[in-house]
């Protein structure tokens, strides 16, 4: 079903990703686009059917009635959802479809969700996001694995996506994404905490002086700002991807314990709705 040019695809989970994403595909000439989204016909939900009306989504009442006739199903839900999310698809998926999962998982969260949706006889894409995707969309890139890591590369390019094919292997797209996210996510923690503290004891001034010193090409004030919005914004997002970069390193034999305090300081940064 899978073509050069796909004629529909679906996203399973309709937000900033399937938004972002849906628009600059159907400006790159996507025939049609079909979403479902938990939130989907609540009152919660109202904001995200407002949302795909106005970019020309059709939204669907199950994941199935969206994405049955799909070339491809994109899953863009929450690392702790994305395991449970292609087993479902599992169930209604035919051959010739491909399931590209761009959720933040563990490499063995990547395997086991292939290995669920490759049982239905459609086929499995592992995608890894590999940076923020607000600012650039669609050309957002992203490393791609498995079987049809480079047919799906080729048929998503055309649509004006960057995928760039890494592995055959599922889970070694994803291990590339969670090792840098140790790094990224971790800094944003520490900055979060050292900016906190500094505030509490009135010292911000003369410690980022002497960060600054040591770093010189760092702006540390416009850091730390930058980076305590950026977990109060995403940090339960974040929080949830750190848990499973915690998840890899276990089944690597490596010690968890601090990309876990890294997932707990990005949730208790993360701004709640409704409140700060």
């Amino acid at each position: 079903m899978a073509g050069s040019t796909p004629a529909t695809i679906a996203f399973i989970g309709f937000g900033e990703v399937g938004q972002s994403f849906s628009r600059g595909l159907l400006a790159h000439g996507a025939a049609g686009i079909r979403a479902y989204d938990l939130l989907f016909g609540s009152g919660a939900g109202r904001r995200l059917e407002d949302a795909a009306s106005q970019i020309g989504v059709t939204c669907g009442a199950s994941p199935a009635e969206a994405g049955a006739r799909a070339s491809f199903v994109f899953s863009a839900v929450t690392a702790d959802r994305a395991e449970a999310v292609a087993a479902e698809a599992a169930r209604w998926l035919r051959p010739g479809q491909i399931f590209v999962d761009v959720n933040s998982a563990a490499p063995s969260t990547k395997q086991r969700a292939a290995k669920a949706v490759e049982a239905s006889g459609a086929d499995y894409v592992e995608a890894a996001v590999m940076a923020p995707v607000l600012k650039p969309g669609l050309k957002v890139p992203i490393l791609a694995g498995g079987p049809k890591a480079q047919a799906a590369a080729e048929a998503l390019n055309g649509l004006g996506m960057s995928l760039t094919p890494v592995s055959e292997v599922f889970g070694r797209a994803s291990a590339m994404k969670l090792c840098r996210s140790i790094v990224i996510k971790g800094l944003e923690a520490l900055m979060v905490d050292c900016a906190a503290s500094c505030e509490a004891w009135d010292v911000k001034d003369p410690v980022f002086a002497s960060l600054h010193a040591t770093f010189p090409s760092i702006d540390f004030h416009a850091l730390a700002s930058d980076m305590r919005e950026r977990v109060a914004t995403h940090g339960v997002r974040r929080a949830a991807e750190m848990r499973e970069a915690a998840e890899m390193l276990a089944a690597a034999g490596l010690a968890p314990g601090l990309a876990s305090a890294v997932a707990d300081a990005q949730q208790r940064g993360a701004r709640r709705k409704g409140g700060a």
